[in-house]
């Protein structure tokens, strides 16, 4: 695992964004993994940027999402599928056709999951997959506890995770209490992984994640098992870590 730590958030996004524009100017057909939640909206915003200003496109790329909440439809304010429309998706030429995110609303998720993990499998490999990291490391919402051998699954989401999504609902009774969302194994198939990690609140999570100890209870963990991760963190998030290390 690569450690590329910048002075603050808009550096560590732009970092991010560079990679990923770079993967594309490489290969303009490229399959990219996106996540959600408020880390990887500074890439987004990088990434729009460089339509017009470096004259990035995406009309050939694909785009694989994580996950997406159980019991909501594509048009729900917090449903990310609305998430990726508003900060990606309507700012860059890219078809709607060629972007993926799980549905919510399918009459099986069963069923859908399978369906999911085969779209992975015929588009893929993912050649970037950007993934955030979640205080108690879930990765996705692979929580503490998934097998590393999982693909796409329903997952019933943990207490700290409806808590750390509740900002985004009116209550935390309105945050859906189970989701569906790519396995751990489904990650690991990605022929390259950006985790980004910003701010004092991951700070201990990106620790836990270099003290290079792999478990079930800290699903992140199994990133060391990949051969190209590069874990990108700002100031804040690696404190601890230099903490220890003076």
């Amino acid at each position: 695992m690569k450690v590329l730590v910048f002075d603050n958030y808009e550096a560590a996004s732009e970092q991010a964004a560079q990679m990923v524009e770079a993967q594309i100017l490489e290969n303009g057909q490229s399959v990219l993994g996106l996540a959600t939640g408020s880390t990887p909206i500074g890439l987004y915003k990088n990434l729009i940027e460089g339509v017009t200003a470096r004259g990035v496109s995406y009309k050939e790329v694909c785009t694989i999402n994580l996950d997406e909440y159980i019991g909501l439809a594509n048009d729900h304010s917090e449903s990310y599928h609305r998430f990726m429309a508003e900060n990606l998706f309507d700012h860059i030429d890219i078809s709607i056709d060629n972007t993926y995110v799980p549905n919510g609303v399918a009459p099986s998720a069963e069923e859908e999951c399978i369906r999911y993990e085969e779209i992975i499998d015929r588009l893929g490999p993912i050649d970037i997959q950007i993934l955030g990291i979640g205080s108690n490391g879930h990765i996705a919402f692979n929580e503490p506890g998934t097998d590393p051998e999982t693909l796409t699954h329903v997952v019933e989401l943990v207490a700290s995770t409806r808590e750390d999504n509740a900002r985004f609902f009116p209550s935390i009774d309105e945050v859906p209490t189970h989701a569906i969302t790519t396995g751990i194994k489904s990650i690991l198939k990605s022929k390259k992984i950006i985790l980004l990690a910003t701010g004092k609140g991951k700070a201990d999570a990106v620790k836990k994640l270099l003290s290079k100890e792999i478990s079930k209870d800290f699903p992140a963990s199994f990133l060391w098992n990949h051969k190209d991760v590069t874990l990108i963190v700002d100031q804040d998030a690696y404190a601890l870590v230099q903490t220890e290390g003076q």
